[in-house]
């Protein structure tokens, strides 16, 4: 059956988005952006999408796609709160390290300074919580919901019954994801705190930064007025997930918001306006092992440089929601994309929401251009060397052009792997069309003359 998805018109909270954020995105942009999030939701079935957007250090879009809820359809608004699940991490790294500009305690302070029953895992240090090197056991690898996390808990029943256990390594040692380090980091806030995680976050980040919808879905689902969380199971039916029993996700997943909240808070990480100067060295410093490995992540934040380019930020999965957050800051720039379902990551949609939004590299933007213009069937002959322009004749450009142009523009162009041969650089890119993966083989000289720009289906 051919699923019908609605749009809504761009509105937060009832004011419409040019009031908020100041100057709106550019039109032809925008159509692009919700192009590609309609032909997301078309290819993965997945209920609805909400991204927000910014640029230039500002929010500049916010837009909902699909259905909310299912049976009956409820059209997903921009107002919405989705969860976030782990990109809640990003705020309780920031919670400690807000209570270490107070002086109330250290990143280098063990777990054992506030629970020194915790046996190996209290020689851990906070530092080593929050980068997931202390070797805690974590409680939730699996992508479903166990039976024992349908059923409450607390936050002292997941320190006792995870972060006894003996560590997986050495802290310090090696690097490996943990829910439960998270949890204890929270603890550990509330104890220096002397208050409720949610209500010193509400305190010190999300007033601040006037991030006013932001709730949590730790002790209930969210509101009936929110999107629903789906699953499915294979290729079967889509059905409504199970939700996570109360207690269970706490400092490690258990914020709820919408995109242009979270928009605000990705602000402040390229403004750098929140915390000291000295805290945003350290959250923005990869982890390196006691070997000299280093981790693309530092505290509660994935940090690397794809193509040149510094790119930070955090995904988040739980039960019926999947959530990704990215931030450029050297760009001022970031995407935001939250959807309910958990079976369709929502990362291929911010990347190509990111390809529309970034200034491509001048090599990005050499392929682009080249691959824009074998559409087309009328190349730029000067870019060419004499053997490319002989082989490129009019015959040759026609079969391209019948071949390529009904694919559409290219949604994403991603480069594979560069090498030297025959004195020339050759570049392999990635490129993906509406509804199919390409490759391109691009050889160019020295002197920047292309020899070779050809264009393959790239099958599985």
């Amino acid at each position: 059956m051919r699923r019908t998805f609605h749009l809504v018109p761009v509105f937060l909270l009832g004011v419409t988005l040019r009031t908020l954020a100041g100057p709106a995105i550019d039109p032809s942009q925008a159509r692009e952006i919700d192009a590609v999030a309609q032909e997301w939701l078309a290819s993965t079935q997945a209920p609805s999408a909400s991204i927000a957007v910014v640029e230039g250090g500002k929010l500049v879009y916010a837009r909902a796609y699909g259905n909310a809820r299912l049976n009956p359809a409820v059209p997903a608004t921009p107002a919405m709160r989705y969860a976030i699940d782990s990109v809640s991490k990003e705020f309780t790294a920031a919670a400690v390290l807000m209570l270490a500009e107070d002086k109330k305690l250290s990143l280098s302070d063990p777990v054992g300074k506030w629970f020194p029953q915790l046996g190996a895992a209290s020689k851990a240090t906070l530092r080593q919580l929050l980068t997931h090197t202390a070797g805690i056991r974590d409680y939730w690898p699996q992508d479903y919901v166990p039976a024992e996390m349908l059923r409450p808990t607390t936050t002292a029943g997941i320190i006792d019954e995870w972060a006894k256990r003996p560590v997986d390594f050495a802290p310090g040692t090696d690097w490996q994801y943990s829910n439960t380090g998270y949890v204890l980091a929270g603890a550990i806030v509330e104890k220096v705190a002397g208050e409720p995680l949610l209500q010193f976050l509400q305190r010190r980040i999300f007033s601040p930064l006037g991030m006013s919808r932001v709730t949590q879905d730790d002790s209930a689902p969210l509101s009936a007025d929110d999107p629903g969380a789906y699953t499915r199971n294979g290729l079967g039916p889509i059905v409504s997930a199970p939700k996570e029993g109360p207690g269970w996700l706490f400092g490690a997943a258990a914020l709820a918001m919408t995109p242009s909240d979270l928009a605000r808070w990705d602000i402040s990480l390229i403004e750098r306006s929140l915390l000291t100067p000295r805290s945003y060295t350290a959250e923005f410093q990869p982890i390196v092992l006691r070997n000299g490995k280093k981790r693309d992540y530092a505290l509660g934040l994935d940090v690397e440089t794809l193509g040149g380019r510094l790119r930070i930020g955090h995904e988040g999965a739980g039960s019926g929601f999947l959530a990704v957050n990215r931030i450029w800051p050297t760009e001022k720039a970031a995407v935001i994309v939250l959807t309910n379902n958990d079976w369709a990551s929502p990362e291929t949609l911010l990347d190509r929401i990111a390809f529309l939004i970034l200034p491509p590299s001048p090599e990005l933007a050499r392929a682009r251009d080249l691959f824009g213009q074998l559409q087309r069937g009328e190349i730029d002959r000067s870019l060419f060397t004499a053997n490319a322009n002989q082989f490129l004749d009019e015959q040759v450009l026609s079969q391209m052009r019948t071949g390529l142009a009904p694919l559409g523009p290219a949604r994403s162009i991603e480069l594979e792997r560069e090498s030297k041969r025959g004195g020339m650089l050759t570049r392999r890119w990635k490129i993906q069309c509406r509804a199919k993966a390409l490759q391109a083989v691009e050889r160019s000289y020295p002197d920047g003359k292309v020899e070779q720009f050809t264009v393959s289906e790239l099958y599985d």
